[in-house]
């Protein structure tokens, strides 16, 4: 989506506080019937009160024309330039220079538009400096001058930023701002800086963008324009959406997609896009809420892995220490056994009694390992030792062998 709130801030900034009403809802073959009346030597032969309502009716048929039909609209623009221009009617001038412009602005002739939008400039510059016209005996107000001053600057920033020149478009967005809050045109400055964030979107300029939305809603909050606040709620949220915050997204996109539904005439393509954007929320929470679990999942199998790794090693460090204990044991037996020679007593242990009581009493190796509070392999290894000491080769030997040495 390249800048799509800029065609509609183009149409929005040309259309000034003193500019005529849009006829596209009229009867443009009437209007049209009353000039066709004005022939050449008609025209010589009129007052100028006759020419100037001719040269409304003409500006009035351009700006009817302006979207459905852009060949018509440049006709009568040139037809109302050709009153307005030789008499020095400045004000009809950077009206009629002013569409023009925005007839190539929307083929893309940008540099055409920039031609006539600097000619509208200077016509601007005439009214400021004093200039006067049949509408405007006395010359022009501050207000009026201002008004048409901040239309064309809205619009020069909206080319430049087509064009690429994103510098050369803040500085002309910059001087309508200025102008809008010079006369508190809240809802216009909302419009300027929606379009401004959604500039910063299309370069990925995150921080510049949510800026200008903040702005945008701050205004539109001011204006009271509830179409303005939801546009700004639905710039955030394409703002939160591309920051990958899609929870955050969704609270601005439902308000908006609330008021759009209540309101379903008013700007249709904006809710589609904005229910477009839902549906890509909707998509990015699905699959952050599935690594969550996939995440939750993983973290509970790692936490078990833990919990058994550390069994593992808390018995290994028990077996280590009762295999240590076994083996300082045998090699003490061992040197006492080398001191006195070879006797005929079998010595045992306290531990290796205890074995001995618990099998003459039937108990198995897993029995015994859990009355002694010993893993099964220490008291394997304490059972072979024994097998070893009384010289026989099964438990049942070696109780009977014990008992009969009066061991147990």
């Amino acid at each position: 989506m390249k800048h799509f709130f800029i065609p509609i801030l183009a149409f929005l900034m040309c259309m000034t506080a003193h500019a005529y009403n849009d006829h596209r809802g009229h009867n443009l073959d009437s209007l049209e019937s009353v000039v066709a009346s004005w022939t050449p030597d008609a025209m010589e032969k009129a007052s100028q009160q006759q020419l100037t309502d001719l040269n409304k009716a003409y500006r009035e048929l351009m700006l009817g024309y302006n979207v459905i039909n852009g060949e018509k609209s440049l006709f009568y623009a040139r037809k109302a330039l050709s009153i307005s221009h030789p008499r020095g009617w400045n004000s009809a001038d950077c009206d009629v220079y002013r569409y023009i412009g925005l007839y190539f602005y929307g083929k893309e002739q940008y540099d055409s538009a920039l031609v006539y939008y600097k000619l509208s400039l200077d016509a601007v510059d005439r009214m400021a400096a004093g200039a006067v016209s049949p509408d405007c005996p006395d010359g022009y107000s501050e207000y009026e001058i201002d008004d048409c001053y901040s239309a064309l600057y809205g619009t020069i920033g909206n080319l430049y930023n087509m064009m690429g020149q994103l510098p050369e478009a803040m500085e002309w967005y910059d001087k309508a701002g200025q102008l809008f809050d010079k006369h508190g045109w809240n809802e216009s400055n909302s419009v300027l800086h929606y379009n401004i964030g959604e500039t910063w979107m299309d370069e990925a300029e995150y921080n510049k963008a949510a800026a200008a939305y903040d702005k945008a809603l701050g205004y539109a909050l001011a204006s009271g324009d509830s179409l303005m606040i939801i546009g700004a709620y639905k710039g955030l949220g394409r703002l939160y959406l591309a920051q990958n915050k899609p929870w955050k997204a969704m609270h601005y996109l439902r308000d908006a997609e609330e008021y759009y539904s209540h309101h379903p005439d008013y700007s249709p393509g904006f809710r589609t896009e904005n229910l477009l954007v839902m549906n890509q929320a909707l998509t990015e929470q699905k699959k952050q809420v599935t690594m969550m679990l996939a995440g939750a999942g993983l973290l509970i199998v790692l936490a078990v892995g833990i919990i058994l790794l550390i069994g593992c090693l808390r018995r290994a460090r028990t077996q280590n220490k009762e295999t240590s204990a076994i083996i300082d044991e045998t090699l003490s037996e061992l040197a006492q056994s080398k001191a006195c020679g070879h006797c005929k007593d079998v010595k045992v242990s306290d531990r290796e009694k205890d074995i001995l009581d618990f099998l003459s009493n039937g108990y198995t190796t897993t029995q015994i390992a859990g009355a002694l509070s010993l893993s099964q392999e220490t008291i394997r290894w304490y059972r072979k030792k024994l097998l070893v000491k009384f010289d026989v080769s099964n438990a049942a030997e070696l109780v009977s062998t014990a008992k009969e040495n009066g061991v147990i």
